[in-house]
C-alpha cells in the first residue's frame, strides 16, 4: 500500500469525511444520518463543535477520526471524546488505528491541553474491543453512557 499520512481535515474535505464515517456506520450497523453539509456547518465555522483527521493513501482516505473535547471535574482537567475511529479492511493491521489516536493525542493536548482521552465502544465489536485492551484502555467502572436524543432534548427544552 502507498505511504499513509494523516492530516487536519479542513471543510473542502465535508465529502470525503463523510464518506469514511459512512463506512464506519455501515460497519458496525448505525444508520448514518451525517451528510457533507452537516459536518461542515458543525466542524467547520467560526465555533466547531469537533475536529477531524483523514488518514490517506495518495488520494483514497483509508481512514478517520472525529473528536471533541470534554471536561472533568473529577479529572480535573480537559480531555478528548473521540465519537469516530475508522480505518478500512486494506490498511487494518498497519498500525493506522494507533497513529490516529496519537495524532488525536497530540492535537487535543495542543488545542485543549487535553489530559485525557475517552471513547465509547459497542459490546459486540470484539476486534474494536481487543485494539483498545492493547492499547490499554479501560472500562470505566460503576458508569453507564446515557443518551437524550433528539426528541427528548427538544421536550426538555420545552418544559
Amino acid at each position: 500500500m502507498t505511504e499513509i499520512t494523516i492530516r487536519r481535515a479542513k471543510a473542502e474535505d465535508a465529502e470525503r469525511l463523510n464518506e469514511a464515517l459512512a463506512h464506519l456506520s455501515g460497519e458496525i450497523g448505525d444508520d448514518h444520518g451525517g451528510t457533507a453539509g452537516l459536518l461542515r456547518e458543525a466542524g467547520f465555522g467560526d465555533d466547531p463543535a469537533f475536529r477531524a483527521l483523514l488518514a490517506e493513501a495518495g488520494e483514497q482516505v483509508v481512514g478517520t477520526a472525529l473528536y471533541s473535547p470534554v471536561f472533568s471535574t473529577v479529572r480535573a482537567g480537559a480531555g478528548v471524546y473521540v465519537s469516530d475511529l475508522w480505518v478500512s479492511s486494506a490498511a487494518r493491521g498497519q498500525g493506522l488505528g494507533k497513529r490516529l489516536l496519537q495524532a488525536v493525542a497530540v492535537d487535543a493536548e495542543a488545542v485543549w491541553n487535553a489530559r485525557f482521552l475517552k471513547l465509547v465502544v459497542y459490546d459486540d465489536n470484539e476486534g474494536a474491543r481487543g485494539f483498545y485492551d492493547r492499547l490499554g484502555f479501560t472500562a470505566s467502572v460503576g458508569e453507564t453512557t446515557l443518551t437524550l436524543n433528539d426528541k427528548g432534548l427538544a421536550a426538555l427544552k420545552d418544559e
